[in-house]
């Protein structure tokens, strides 16, 4: 994730948990929040229970946090256990009474494979230049499978995968969905490692006509940069 910002020209700095809990970061000069993949807390409580928790129930982090979510100026983005964050925090559908949930996968084991996802007509800051689009990125996740209870046409999903069935869609997820936007398009969550799929060399499949230094995927972060330029410009910052 860090060196996907750092190609795309943010100045990216990493932020533990610890950090936010003391109060040594409290993300007001933050603009941009990556919330990584990976296993947090080995997953044990489930995953990203442990992750969630640690905001809910430190006072300094959960206000830090939700401060951060209530400014214009801000953007985020959720990638495999960092889309179940945020998903358990509610932060994408706040507006919903019963909100969205991540299940286990419907194969019941863990998946990783290189598959495809198509871009929907979207308004996402990071994806909406990419709409149209269908390219291959990598899943790595035991609990992918978006459980949304609402009627499809109540939540922002901004890609899914290529194809509905197994293994193409890796989990099962309502409506094939693969990524997902808050209604502003600001704060986007997805399974897929859109990070991790940064060069031609890191995928799978690659077209042998293509001669790219990096893969379009970059142009999602690049597009995040670009708003938060337009934003610091349009306020007088830069």
């Amino acid at each position: 994730m860090a060196n996907a910002l750092y190609i795309a020209g943010f100045d990216v700095k990493d932020i533990h948990m610890t950090d936010l809990i003391s109060g040594r970061e409290n993300l007001e000069d933050v603009k941009f929040i990556g919330a990584v993949g990976g296993f947090s807390n080995s997953d044990v409580l489930g995953s990203a229970k442990g992750w969630a928790g640690a905001f809910k129930y430190n006072e300094k982090a959960n206000i830090a946090l939700k401060n951060f979510f209530k400014r214009e100026d801000t953007l985020s983005v959720g990638i495999c256990n960092g889309c179940q964050l945020f998903m358990e925090l509610e932060v994408i559908h706040p507006e919903h009474k019963v909100h969205g949930k991540m299940l286990h996968n419907d194969s019941q084991k863990h998946e990783s494979i290189f598959t495809s996802v198509k871009v929907t007509d979207n308004n996402s800051v990071m994806l909406k230049t990419l709409t149209g689009s269908t390219l291959g990125v990598w899943v790595s996740h035991g609990e992918g499978k978006f459980q949304l209870p609402e009627a499809e046409n109540q939540y922002n999903i901004v890609a899914k995968y290529a194809y509905e069935g197994y293994p193409a869609n890796p989990n099962g997820s309502g409506y094939n969905t693969a990524m997902m936007c808050d209604k502003t398009g600001r704060h986007l969550v997805m399974m897929p490692h859109i990070e991790r799929s940064a060069f031609p060399w890191n995928w799978a499949y690659y077209p042998n006509d293509k001669k790219d230094e990096v893969s379009p995927w970059i142009e999602a972060f690049v597009n995040a940069r670009l708003w938060i330029e337009g934003w610091d410009n349009q306020i007088g910052l830069i």
